[in-house]
């Protein structure tokens, strides 16, 4: 008697929709069939008796956590690449400082990652999002549509993942992932996120919230218009109309501080009669913020 595995991911499949619960999917949607080299031979396996288990042995026998006695043997002699249903373990030294960490997934297909036995979550770089119809101009304003403000146009879903400081030793850490798909982990790296300019909108009767990272303090003010500003971050425009107190409200508010709010109404930027369909948007530079200044560790074995 032969046995046959199939493995089953839920991630990322419709998980909603009229009578989801009455749809038919994996080996029951099938079919399930063997076929033969010569395309002849037919065995449909889809009414067979199947088992079912929930999760992986790895995941059952921790691989995950280096701290858990699970008697695995990892392979140090090479590192296989674009093979599917794959472990890896490597480590990695304690970024200095304390600006905020993130995973670069760059080469991964689809998986789980965890640092010192902790989780830092599911991973899928390889799901790109359409190419067309992204643009320079962003407003929400009106009737709600899908197409607006669209962003991130031929990128992954997610390629950077936040890594807490609080997982990591003071010296050296662990970092373990499994590849479902058949990846290349010799480009994955930890970076450290220093952030220059900060930008931020907010429209009427809502409050606008910014701050800094590591301490820093807000310096300049890059940009700053309540009115109907048009653009993004980076390339912000004033738009047909503002308050000329636009600048002045926000350097009041935030100079000199790591974080500031200000309450978007046309009272606060001297406007005494209609403005209340406008929208503020601001520029920030954090003190000290070099935006190329990202330091990054090769996470390699």
């Amino acid at each position: 008697m032969d046995n046959i595995l199939v493995h089953n991911g839920a991630v990322g499949h419709a998980n909603y929709g009229a009578f989801f619960d009455l749809q038919d999917t994996g080996i029951v949607g099938g079919p399930v069939k063997l076929i033969g080299s010569d395309s002849n031979n037919i065995i449909d396996l889809s009414t067979s008796t199947w088992s079912y288990k929930v999760g992986l042995n790895g995941e059952a026998k921790r691989f995950y956590d280096p701290k858990f006695p699970n008697g695995v043997q990892w392979n140090t002699n090479s590192v296989p690449t674009g093979r599917p249903m794959t472990w890896y373990k490597t480590t990695f030294k304690s970024p200095e400082g304390t600006e905020s960490l993130a995973l670069d997934l760059e080469g991964l297909r689809k998986g789980h990652t965890w640092v010192n036995g902790k989780s830092i979550g599911r991973y899928w770089p390889t799901m790109v999002a359409d190419k067309n119809g992204c643009s320079d101009t962003c407003d929400y304003r009106g009737n709600y549509g899908s197409e607006r403000c669209v962003s991130g146009c031929g990128e992954p879903s997610q390629r950077f993942y936040h890594v807490s400081r609080s997982f990591l030793n003071n010296d050296t850490n662990t970092f373990i992932l499994f590849e479902e798909m058949g990846g290349n982990p010799s480009n994955v790296s930890v970076q450290t996120i220093t952030v220059g300019s900060i930008c931020a909108t907010a429209d009427y009767g809502s409050t606008l919230e910014v701050n800094c990272q590591g301490g820093k303090t807000i310096s300049e003010i890059r940009f700053a218009s309540y009115g109907d500003p048009q653009g993004k971050c980076g390339s912000f425009q004033k738009g047909e109309w503002e308050s000329r107190d636009s600048t002045t409200v926000v350097e009041r508010a935030c100079i000199g501080k790591d974080s500031c709010s200000i309450d978007v109404t046309s009272s606060t930027f001297g406007i005494r009669k209609g403005g209340t369909n406008g929208q503020l948007a601001v520029q920030l530079l954090c003190d000290g913020s070099n935006p190329e200044d990202g330091r990054v560790q090769r996470v390699r074995g």
